[in-house]
């Protein structure tokens, strides 16, 4: 007998999660219409917490249902009393559990910026100003792995998750949902946060094209051009792939030593010009992938560098600052 495609073997559970996940989408939707958008800071109330049994939560009242019908039958005393203390049990559990989500505040959001295609983080800072600690807690998103936390009496911390960025441009966050199964894993909580999170993803650094010659002024003030050839040997490094064979120390590798690539520097008051104009041979989405490897490698060299784009060109400079002005400028570029 011939073996079931697993297309089709697959078939019946598409079916199944198909309607799930339209039915996830319109309780999300229906949630951001009943709140709205959050701003920050933000103290979660009562009512937009929400509340179910879990699976293990289900089967405990099973049982003391079980329990109670068989107490009843059978005129059990201890049996109906250890049922309504259970049932009691679970009752504050379910009470605690909630409890745990309702008042907790949330004073900032932020998502910092990741190349397109890794990973990003998003820091929240939560503040529990109850005397109880809140314990059991997750918080995720769709485009985020969950990241578990607790919260100790009247403190306030940072919490981390990470986050999958996608094509480069702006990215929103679109949701994030914050649930704890505190305290007995028999109910859990959760509220959905519709914060005003963006995430900036730059072009991811692709390229093997050597650095464009560095130009501008000595600190002399002597206006002059420099060839490639004019730049300053600085060091050796790993060959990386995607390195171009000309700058490979081939005399040092004949000799029996690694394979190695020579860097050079920029002459002092020199400054290196990454022009959108020198990549016109490459598909726009490769132009910006090398100048942002362009921008990574002047950033390593500690050398200076402007940025020409259609319409827009950044001044000449180097650090944290020039390179996040860069890079989002290739990130935005057309968008």
């Amino acid at each position: 007998m011939a073996a079931r495609s697993p297309v089709l073997s697959s078939r019946p559970f598409r079916f199944l999660s198909e309607p799930r996940a339209a039915g996830a989408r319109a309780v999300g939707r229906w949630a951001r219409t009943r709140q709205g958008e959050d701003a920050l800071p933000l103290t979660l109330r009562p009512r937009r917490v929400y509340i179910l049994p879990t699976r293990t939560g289900v089967g405990a009242a099973a049982l003391l249902f079980l329990m109670l019908l068989a107490g009843l039958n059978y005129n059990n005393s201890m049996a109906l009393m250890l049922c309504f203390l259970l049932a009691g049990v679970a009752l504050v559990s379910m009470y605690e559990c909630h409890r745990t989500l309702a008042g907790l505040k949330l004073h900032t959001a932020a998502a910092e910026p990741a190349f397109a295609g890794t990973s990003g983080q998003i820091t929240l800072h939560f503040d529990n100003e109850d005397t109880r600690p809140r314990r059991l807690l997750t918080v995720g998103c769709a485009r985020a792995e969950p990241s578990g936390f607790e919260l100790p009496p009247a403190t306030m911390q940072p919490v981390r998750l990470v986050y999958q960025a996608g094509a480069r441009g702006r990215q929103r966050i679109d949701r994030l949902e914050l649930s704890t199964a505190a305290p007995l894993g028999l109910f859990r909580a959760w509220c959905w946060l519709h914060l005003p999170l963006e995430a900036i993803i730059y072009p991811a650094p692709r390229g093997a094209r050597a650095l464009p010659p560095p130009s501008g002024e000595r600190q002399g003030g002597a206006q002059h051009a420099h060839e490639s050839g004019d730049e300053d040997w600085a060091w050796l490094r790993p060959f990386r792939e995607g390195d171009a064979p000309r700058s490979v120390a081939w005399k040092a590798y004949a000799h029996g030593g690694p394979l190695l690539v020579a860097n050079y520097e920029a002459p002092d008051g020199a400054h290196r010009l990454l022009d959108f104009a020198l990549l016109h041979d490459l598909p726009l989405e490769q132009r910006l992938s090398q100048l942002t490897q362009w921008v990574l490698d002047c950033e390593h060299r500690g050398e200076s560098y402007a940025l020409r784009l259609p319409g827009r060109q950044l001044p000449a400079q180097h650090g944290a600052a020039q390179r996040r002005a860069c890079l989002e400028a290739l990130a935005l570029y057309g968008l």
